[in-house]
């Protein structure tokens, strides 16, 4: 048959792609979870016992020290008991001008001189937003269990949604007891059943990163409530003044133009020492940084502020975020092979809007896909894979990718597949 010796090679060759195809091998180095833990780590010398600093949107991590551990949080639990607010008025499960009143044991938390509140009194009215600011300004610990009674009906039950939404986020090591953050036996008869009494909320780092990421994208609004420096508690002639907890905010002691920081929570406990997550806007750019385990001397101690101040002027000397919007082409990753299309290659562009933080390392940063084909038909915009960045041979690393930050690339265009009797002649004869 004047066909089969060419049938018969092409049927012996795809039998050898194939067998390899079978035994491939990946030569990329992983980065291991514990490497991230400690990201650049050595190149800046905090004086806290965690800490981390990544890029709101994309989770691209940029420091790291200790982040994995798991330690206290104090009153930096309020950030979940703010979401679960938000999205209790986001699904209309409560609204903001809806009047609550606080029980026995929320009352006596909320009375303590030797915890931050505001004074609610029994038989009083509050609206939830009056709560929420307080929890947000003041860190008002009786005001922060009564969102979480409200939304739950108890404060064990709206512990139980806390742990619910956490591991929701991939937060597998949490331990929460409390919606404020106090230690578990100062809740009194409020406290969570069956736990010491000197139990409190710990998270790691990275943890802490991960709520404060899904805060800002699911509810950016927050900002405007954390980012104010003071605010009047009103209740029934008798006022509060709040006075926010982040130093770092204008017109507060420890506020620098250089870190125009908007957020977002601090946290205080003997356990705890001083903790700080906070946010800025820079280059375009949204920055995350938590720092634990700070020193705490006293009410007066900065030392969280110092060291975040320290952290953000690391991150923005040593990085210069690249904003890249939605199709744009990465160098290295332009196009990619298609198998049994219309055309051989298809023109690539990034999914969605995003930031890249470029190491100041003078090295090229590249792009590559994380496949070399893909197979037809393609229709526009069409998600067809995944870039990874490196600077010189260091990978770009991310929360949710400890081996590289995985962002989607796009099909710039549609790419049908050929015919039956089209594929056969490629076969035989090559060609895609």
């Amino acid at each position: 048959m004047f066909f089969s010796k060419k049938v018969k090679r092409a049927f012996i060759s795809l039998v050898a792609v194939i067998s390899l195809a079978s035994c491939g091998v990946a030569f990329t180095t992983p980065v291991h979870a514990d490497a991230t833990s400690s990201y650049h780590a050595d190149q800046l010398n905090l004086d806290v016992k965690s800490a981390i600093a990544i890029d709101s949107n994309s989770g691209q991590i940029l420091y790291a020290k200790n982040a994995d551990k798991t330690l206290p949080i104090a009153s930096m639990t309020k950030l979940v008991t703010v979401y679960l607010t938000l999205q209790a008025i986001k699904n209309k499960k409560l609204s903001w001008d809806q009047k609550v009143k606080p029980t026995a044991p929320i009352v006596k938390v909320a009375n303590n001189t030797e915890y931050s509140n505001v004074p609610l009194k029994m038989g009083h009215s509050y609206t939830i937003k009056q709560l929420y600011q307080a929890t947000l300004i003041e860190s008002a610990n009786g005001a922060a269990m009564l969102l979480g009674q409200t939304i739950a009906g108890s404060q064990k039950a709206f512990i139980d949604q806390m742990r619910q939404q956490v591991k929701k986020w991939g937060i597998e090591d949490a331990k929460i007891y409390t919606a404020c953050g106090l230690p578990n036996g100062n809740l009194g008869k409020d406290a969570y059943p069956g736990i010491n009494k000197n139990a409190e909320n710990t998270m790691s780092a990275k943890d802490m990163a991960i709520i404060g990421q899904n805060l800002i994208k699911d509810f950016p609004e927050v900002l405007n409530t954390t980012k104010l420096a003071h605010l009047d508690f009103k209740d029934n002639g008798k006022t509060t003044k709040m006075a926010n907890f982040n130093w770092m905010l204008k017109g507060l002691s420890q506020y620098d133009k250089a870190y125009p920081v908007d957020g977002l929570k601090t946290g205080t406990t003997d356990a705890a020492g001083a903790c700080f997550i906070g946010t800025v806007e820079h280059s375009g750019a949204r920055l995350i940084t938590v720092v634990m385990g700070a020193r705490h001397r006293d009410g007066t101690d900065p030392s969280r502020f110092i060291q975040t101040k320290k952290l953000m002027n690391f991150i923005f000397n040593q990085y210069r975020p690249i904003t890249m919007t939605a199709g744009s082409q990465m160098n290295g990753a332009k196009t990619i092979e298609v198998t049994d299309g219309d055309n051989a290659t298809t023109n690539l562009g990034l999914k969605n809007k995003t930031t890249i933080w470029d190491p100041a390392d003078g090295k090229t940063l590249v792009a590559k896909l994380d496949k070399k084909s893909i197979e037809a038909p393609i229709v526009k915009d069409q998600t067809v894979g995944d870039y990874q960045f490196k600077s010189g041979n260091e990978k770009i690393v991310s929360l949710s990718n400890p081996n590289g930050m995985n962002v989607k690339a796009k099909a710039l265009s549609a790419n049908g597949k050929v015919n039956f009797f089209v594929r056969i002649w490629r076969w035989l004869f090559g060609g895609r």
